[in-house]
């Protein structure tokens, strides 16, 4: 009895179910998250973007803080690039700032490698060399005034000691300069050793052991070793120094506010101390000129960026050669 052949069926797929999908969360979830930020971009809008825009806005516009604007377009900007005062505050700020920033330069490098070889009270040290910045600049200009002054000053005392003749060092104009910058090499110079001090603690000690083996002197290991490898410190400490040195305020206007009774801002006698920023001070507040002291405070922020990129490519090249 022949059977009959049974037919092999294959069985039917298995049904795929599609995969439950999140329900995606839009900006509004993550309130909270942007809520706990917030206060910073509050802050830096109301006193950063805001004040900045205006000020640009100010600057084509003629206004004496209380009265109607009054629309002048570039002419601002055309009177700034003639002003002679403002082309003076140029050359006062940037022979002040050469003044100040290459000898502390040389002083925080050598603070700093003094710090770093230092065995005992290292934290002390850096303590004494770190009070400068932190002490009022105010305080600091008075004594430095008493420091400088012509007749009861110290330095005239030591130069009378060895038979040298006084200086009018608040009544001249390289004695202006002499005086704020060295104000500010002594409030600046232990600030930035520790900056060069932190760049000079990553470099490997086995370098240093490996070139005293090799019979490297201190001098030869310091220019074949430690400046090719502070470079990228040395370069951070340099823009830094011309962007705070070519903003300076605080130093002229206390050391000098006395020698001048025309005005705080005057920078001393025959304008010799006056910085940019001092001179944006004298035609906004003392001129009561807004729309002219937004537009010089403009020309002031072109300055400092050119300087500053001016500074970054001289030590980038020579750090390729």
């Amino acid at each position: 009895m022949a059977t009959a052949p049974v037919l092999e069926t294959t069985p039917p797929p298995p049904t795929t179910r599609p995969l439950p999908t999140r329900p995606r969360k839009g900006v509004l979830s993550h309130w909270r998250l942007y809520a706990a930020i917030s206060p910073f971009y509050l802050l830096f809008l109301a006193f950063g973007l805001i004040p900045v825009g205006f000020s640009l806005y100010l600057s084509f516009h003629r206004w004496d803080g209380l009265g109607p604007m009054e629309y002048a377009g570039l002419s601002q900007y055309r009177y700034l690039l003639t002003d002679a005062q403002f082309w003076s505050s140029i050359g006062n700020t940037l022979v002040i700032w050469a003044l100040a920033t290459f000898p502390m330069i040389f002083l925080s490098m050598v603070t700093a490698v003094l710090l770093n070889s230092a065995v005992r009270f290292k934290n002390v040290y850096r303590f004494a060399y770190f009070l400068p910045n932190v002490t009022s600049i105010v305080a600091v200009a008075i004594i430095f005034g008493s420091v400088f002054s012509t007749n009861f000053g110290l330095v005239n005392a030591l130069l009378q000691a060895i038979g040298l003749d006084q200086v009018a060092w608040l009544n001249t104009p390289w004695g202006i300069k002499v005086a704020v910058a060295t104000l500010m090499t002594w409030q600046w110079t232990g600030y930035n050793a520790i900056i060069f001090l932190a760049g000079l603690q990553t470099i490997p000690g086995e370098l240093y052991e490996a070139a005293r083996m090799d019979g490297a002197g201190p001098v030869q290991t310091f220019f074949r070793i430690t400046l090719p490898l502070m470079r990228p410190v040395l370069l951070f400490v340099l823009v830094i120094s011309t962007v705070t040195g070519l903003q300076t305020f605080s130093e002229p206007q206390v050391l000098l506010q006395s020698t001048d009774n025309n005005s705080s801002f005057a920078g001393g006698p025959g304008h010799s101390g006056q910085t940019m920023v001092l001179y944006f001070f004298q035609q906004t507040f003392d001129n009561n000129d807004f729309g002219y002291g937004a537009a010089v405070a403009w020309g002031i922020f072109l300055v400092v960026i050119i300087f500053s990129i001016v500074n970054w490519r001289l030590v980038q090249r020579r750090g390729e050669d």
